[in-house]
């Protein structure tokens, strides 16, 4: 298996463990809160959908961009080969605020969000079929509150940013329970 397959298949693992928590959720579940600013299951879903629906468009996008020559092919920046939990340390606060592209805003059922996001994955494995291996440590277009990253970087955060909210919504969870 190659290094982009690996990574593919790492956000669909997590991904899967994400979901699979929320099969005995009921709608009402889903929209539960402990306090007023702290997100339900419905919005941590729908926020992961956004998320990671906009980071698979601007690396397809910016990977377009870069073999027609639009963009420079940057293999040197701040970031670079620097492992997703270190990247993210450094550049994001304890209690991070969203990007507003990815913030929770439709509304709608955990249904719909649930079967939005696990769709991203037949996105997220076209992407990976047209991505090369020797351009996985390009840069790639930057994270709004890490900046700078490259595609294997990018790829990395997807998995990574799932099981952090899948803590998340475990810990709501076990208080709806």
């Amino acid at each position: 298996m190659n290094k982009i397959q690996f990574l593919v298949n790492t956000v669909a693992t997590e991904r899967n463990l994400y979901l699979d928590q929320l099969q005995q959720i009921s709608e009402e579940q889903a929209l539960w809160k402990p306090t007023e600013e702290e997100w339900n299951l419905n919005e941590i879903t729908e926020h992961l959908f956004w998320a990671e629906q906009g980071g698979i468009a601007g690396m397809w996008k910016t990977l377009k961009a870069i073999r027609a020559g639009k963009l420079e092919r940057t293999l040197d920046f701040i970031h670079k080969n620097m492992p997703i939990e270190q990247l993210i340390e450094l550049t994001w606060k304890p209690k991070e605020i969203v990007p507003a592209v990815a913030a929770p805003r439709m509304g709608g059922t955990l249904a719909f969000w649930i079967a939005s996001l696990k769709n991203l994955q037949e996105i997220l494995a076209a992407f990976a079929q047209d991505l090369q291996e020797d351009e996985l440590r390009l840069m790639a277009h930057p994270h709004p509150i890490s900046g700078p990253m490259d595609f294997h970087q990018r790829l990395e955060f997807l998995g990574f940013h799932i099981a952090r909210h899948r803590d998340q919504c475990a810990r709501l969870i076990s208080m709806i329970n």
